[in-house]
């Protein structure tokens, strides 16, 4: 059942991170490229290029993470590795949500309408407030990996009185503790959840008193702004569904560790934990002008149906 079940796993994985890799790599190429030939790109393609870079390092970390998961299960136990995978998972994975933050809060404040001076002190400098938070990104990151840092030194104490064998109850539970501040240490991702959902509720604030004045003034409702607003609330709402699905898959995880089949429970984690990186990312690529309009052309080459001439009309 075990051997169904990792190649099941196996074909599951490779086909999320395949997929991943190339969504990725689209995004990194095209607005890549474009800032080569242009020198210059936009605040918010800049924030989408390396949102993708850090996400084809984040699924180059999970996929190793599997791999040892699936063929070296032992060793992917053992405290060096277990420890050397956290590190480089917790810094990227926490870079690549504060810079999916730093884009929701770019929408927010770019499409977004309010009379309130604090909203229109940051919305008149919203290229500096944004650049503020990407070093802010940076160094929280930074942060949470010297956190984790700490953590580990209390572990490998842990381990060293444990494999003497003359472990108390009392010791028990400060294990247990251990364990438990290790799952609390994702609330580092907390502020970044935070301010994404607040950007959310904004735009969908603003997309209401948008519609009212619309519809006060006698004018259709399908205008660019009304379009702006909606994309905008679609690409932070599948952030904020997805990253819960991705916390979720990373709980049942760490649970393995209580459960008597943990590997399959780990089995399972990992593929809802690839999903976010790789589905958000495609999200992106719909919801960006842009990046869907050379996406869909590209398809229509590949399958020879591209029709000379009729290009999309690209939006800010």
């Amino acid at each position: 059942m075990l051997e169904l079940a990792k190649w099941v796993f196996l074909i599951l994985f490779v086909t999320e991170f395949i997929l991943g890799m190339l969504g990725n790599g689209f995004i990194v190429l095209i607005n890549g490229s474009t800032w080569l030939k242009s020198k210059r790109i936009s605040l918010s393609d800049f924030i989408i290029t390396n949102l993708a870079l850090s996400r084809v390092v984040l699924l180059g970390i999970i996929l190793t993470d599997s791999t040892l998961l699936v063929f070296f299960f032992k060793w992917h136990e053992s405290g060096i590795v277990m420890q050397v995978t956290d590190l480089f998972w917790t810094f990227t994975n926490h870079l690549n949500l504060w810079l999916a933050t730093c884009l929701s809060v770019f929408y927010c404040l770019k499409i977004a309408s309010f009379s309130h001076p604090m909203f229109l002190w940051l919305k008149w400098r919203v290229s500096r407030v944004v650049v503020w938070m990407l070093l802010g990104a940076l160094l929280s990151s930074c942060g949470s990996t010297m956190s984790l840092i700490h953590e580990f030194k209390i572990y490998s104490g842990f381990r060293g009185i444990c494999d003497t064998g003359n472990v108390s109850e009392h010791f028990r539970k400060r294990i247990s503790e251990y364990d438990l501040i290790h799952v609390l240490g994702t609330l580092w991702n907390l502020p970044a959840l935070i301010i994404s959902l607040a950007s959310y509720l904004l735009l969908i604030f603003s997309l209401g008193k948008h519609t009212q004045q619309m519809q006060h003034n006698g004018t259709s409702s399908r205008d660019p702004r009304t379009e702006a607003h909606k994309r905008a609330i679609k690409i932070i709402l599948s952030f904020l569904l997805l990253v819960l699905l991705y916390f979720l898959a990373f709980l049942i995880a760490f649970s393995s560790h209580f459960l008597p089949d943990s590997r399959m429970v780990d089995m399972i984690g990992e593929v809802f934990i690839m999903f976010y990186p790789t589905g958000h990312t495609f999200i992106l690529i719909l919801g960006n002008n842009k990046l869907k309009q050379t996406f869909v052309e590209m398809l229509q080459c590949e399958y020879g149906h591209l029709k000379p001439g009729s290009k999309e009309p690209i939006s800010p």
